[in-house]
């Protein structure tokens, strides 16, 4: 019984965390008027998808394994947007891939004219000039390093989640 307790607090806390950054994700997106590029919306999505995977685990059964595994992954997949983030404005500017679309025309390319959904992930997933900007809106990292650490504990917290299900 107690397995299954600290399974759903890992669960919870899994949760917990992907609903919190995506709420901290909104607030700089709306409150301090930052637009986010297609590599944030990339990290926003597998934070998003995290967080879902966690809380489905919880309400259809914590102890089975295969929910935490997928967070893990989800937050994998994410941290290594982050990481491509990070490499890109580590570059020098003269290295930094030309700036494309902004993401509301690409998506709207696609809803309006049937532009392939392939070709916006290609450009969602490499990243353009604008997620070389760096916008240190909370101290000592960028907020692309604050979503890699952010990654690192969702994984962390799955891993967790994890080992409490097979015991």
């Amino acid at each position: 019984m107690r397995n299954v307790i600290e399974t759903e607090r890992w669960g919870a806390l899994v949760c917990l965390i992907a609903g919190g950054i995506l709420c901290v994700g909104l607030v700089v997106e709306f409150a301090l008027g930052l637009q986010p590029c297609p590599l944030c919306m990339m990290q926003r999505i597998w934070f998003a998808l995290a967080g879902i995977v966690a809380f489905i685990g919880l309400a259809h059964n914590p102890r089975w394994g295969i929910y935490p595994l997928l967070s893990a992954l989800c937050a994998l997949i994410g941290g290594g947007f982050a990481i491509r983030q990070l490499w890109l404005q580590s570059l020098p500017a003269d290295q930094v891939p030309s700036c494309g679309q902004s993401l509301e025309y690409m998506i709207s390319d696609v809803v309006e004219y049937g532009a392939p959904i392939g070709q916006l992930l290609a450009k969602m997933t490499s990243g353009t000039g604008d997620c070389a900007v760096v916008h240190d809106v909370i101290p000592v990292l960028s907020i692309a390093g604050w979503a890699l650490v952010g990654f690192i504990i969702v994984l962390a917290a799955s891993v967790m989640q994890l080992r409490q299900s097979l015991r």
